[in-house]
């Protein structure tokens, strides 16, 4: 079938390479010429313009936004404008759920179907296929079947799970109607965070196994090392990720990619540690405390992600300055 991608930075662009290579058509549009002029090179029909872009679609229309959640609503309202009942947009970005809610909500009084879609898989997705996460209404949903089998991963070798009984082994969930996509997919990234950060705290640990090696200042701002006989090892930080990914509990593919960036690069030099939050996270935790229920441990991981960008560092300083007040602590440099 034929669907229109608006966006095609790095996910974007990849999604129209696995549909193309599924035998679906493709029109593409992006405020970039350059990455318009790669996939027509590919095989999908290019756009220059957004009115470009609707003309070439067949009704009834389907243009996927894979943009910013920042830039969406006002794309999605834009595009909207130039299309008709029976047509559908498709948000497969990291948007709020609140967003698609309204969205859906706005655009239906025009008879525009609204399908938001958790889409999880990166830069791998083009060989690896994507998750997908999709809320919207059934006749919607239905009609775009190909489309998401097409983009998912597909159920695994071996198996032969019934369609019919659901698509979940496939790769590719209808949650329910608009917003429920994009609520898993929040809660997936929120995990993701934690995850993300046991990985980082845990490696950490193993990292500071030999400190019991390391002469310590004997000063009243050095915390004292009571029992430095117990660290004394050198830990092979790469070789532990890869003997994890064989038979541990802890095996996932996120380790795979640790062990990988760790092989590649054992003291990751090319990364400074600030890690930045796209909102999910913030989201999430907004969610738990909305519905009451507890996850420190995601909101552990959030707040590491601020204190990455330096949003502790007024705090830290007057940590400092305190200590400066009541004992007359003198700050040691970084590394002393």
């Amino acid at each position: 079938m034929q669907i229109g991608m608006m966006g095609l930075g790095r996910m974007g662009a990849n999604m129209v390479r696995r549909l193309m290579r599924a035998g679906h058509e493709c029109v593409v549009y992006d405020i970039d010429p350059a990455a318009v002029a790669a996939l027509v090179a590919d095989g999908a029909i290019g756009a220059s313009s957004m009115d470009e872009f609707v003309a070439k679609l067949a009704k009834p229309r389907t243009a996927w936004l894979m943009l910013p959640a920042a830039i969406t609503p006002k794309v999605a309202g834009e595009l909207a404008a130039r299309l008709e009942a029976g047509d559908t947009i498709v948000d497969g970005g990291n948007s709020h759920y609140h967003d698609a809610v309204d969205q859906a909500a706005a655009l239906a009084t025009k008879g525009i179907d609204f399908v938001d879609v958790g889409t999880s898989g990166g830069v791998w997705g083009l060989e690896r296929g994507y998750c997908l996460m999709i809320g919207g209404p059934d006749r919607a949903v239905a009609r775009l079947d190909p489309v998401f089998a097409a983009l998912a991963p597909g159920a695994e070798p071996g198996t032969e799970p019934d369609k019919a009984a659901g698509t979940a082994p496939f790769g590719y969930l209808h949650c329910g109607p608009s917003g429920a996509g994009h609520f898993v997919k929040m809660v997936h990234n929120g995990i993701e965070y934690g995850v993300m950060a046991a990985y980082a705290e845990g490696m950490n640990i193993l990292k500071a196994a030999g400190a019991g090696k390391v002469k310590r200042a004997a000063d009243a701002e050095t915390s004292p090392l009571p029992t430095p006989q117990y660290y004394q090892f050198d830990i092979d930080l790469p070789a532990v990720a890869e003997v994890w990914r064989h038979g541990s509990v802890i095996g996932s593919w996120l380790l795979d990619l640790t062990a990988e960036a760790l092989k590649a690069d054992p003291t990751l030099s090319r990364f400074g540690g600030r890690v930045s939050d796209s909102g999910e996270g913030r989201w999430t935790l907004k969610a738990a405390i909305d519905t009451g229920v507890p996850a420190p441990v995601l909101a552990s991981a959030l707040f590491d992600r601020f204190a990455s960008q330096g949003e502790s560092l007024f705090a830290d300083k007057l940590l400092s300055a305190m200590r400066y007040a009541f004992g007359g602590h003198v700050e040691k440099k970084t590394g002393a």
